[in-house]
């Protein structure tokens, strides 16, 4: 998940469990290989940038220093480089940005260290235990998920992270007005999002139904990226907004 570049190596997992929350996972652990420029990044960056997963809501306004900013959550970044791009050219928001994979973890940090950005702040773990458990309900001002791992195999559809129950809770920490954006390179996953997306009742496509939007200006494309689409490859971005009445209108 995140970058494009990451995804075939950060798919989601479901694991063993009786409930969805068991189940549903937004990663496999795989452990990488640290380059020295990210161990020394985790280093020295590790104790202002990174914060520890806790079961209980934590104060966003304290880990920021700064209140009344909208608050932006990135499931999945990859190796960052996005991450740091966006949060670097929106300096007035803040940036909660969740990934497991140690590596990436470590080239955020470096990317932040060497450019100085300060408004990104990372919690290395599970992002549906990391909404039930530290986000306050209506709480964030939108959320980005950027190129998850399709899992191309019917057989392994259910191990998608985009499932219903999985975008209801995503949509309990969302404020009225906030937004959802998803990104995918893979033409089935998309019409997967599309459905799954348009059947939330407390969302609005912000394109018009069916309808995918045009890139948003703040989602960098990737050198992989423009690779795919100069050779025919296709992008969809579904872009899907809570409304303040807090239902779909009919």
């Amino acid at each position: 998940m995140g970058e494009l570049e990451s995804k075939q190596t950060n798919p989601e997992q479901d694991s063993e469990g009786s409930s969805w929350q068991r189940r549903i996972r937004s990663f496999v652990l795989r452990q990488g290989r640290l380059t020295k420029g990210q161990e020394r990044a985790i280093a020295q960056g590790s104790a202002r940038y990174v914060q520890a997963y806790q079961a209980g809501l934590l104060d966003w306004d304290a880990a920021f220093k700064r209140s009344g900013s909208e608050r932006i959550l990135e499931i999945g970044f990859g190796m960052g480089n996005s991450t740091a791009e966006i949060a670097l050219g929106m300096p007035e928001k803040d940036f909660i940005a969740v990934e497991v994979h140690t590596p990436g973890v470590g080239s955020l940090l470096k990317l932040m260290l060497e450019q100085g950005i300060d408004n990104i702040r990372i919690i290395q773990h599970d992002a549906v235990e990391v909404l039930q458990h530290m986000m306050a309900p209506n709480s964030l001002d939108g959320v980005h998920i950027f190129f998850p791992d399709p899992w191309h195999k019917k057989r392994h559809h259910k191990r998608r992270l985009i499932q219903a129950e999985f975008v209801e809770l995503l949509v309990s920490r969302l404020k009225p007005g906030a937004y959802l954006h998803v990104a995918t390179d893979w033409q089935e996953y998309a019409e997967w999002i599309m459905e799954v997306l348009s059947a939330q009742a407390h969302l609005v496509n912000s394109a018009g139904a069916q309808q995918y939007a045009e890139k948003p200006a703040y989602r960098p494309m990737t050198k992989f990226e423009q690779r795919g689409i100069n050779l025919g490859h296709g992008v969809w971005d579904l872009v899907f907004v809570k409304p303040p009445a807090a239902t779909k209108p009919q």
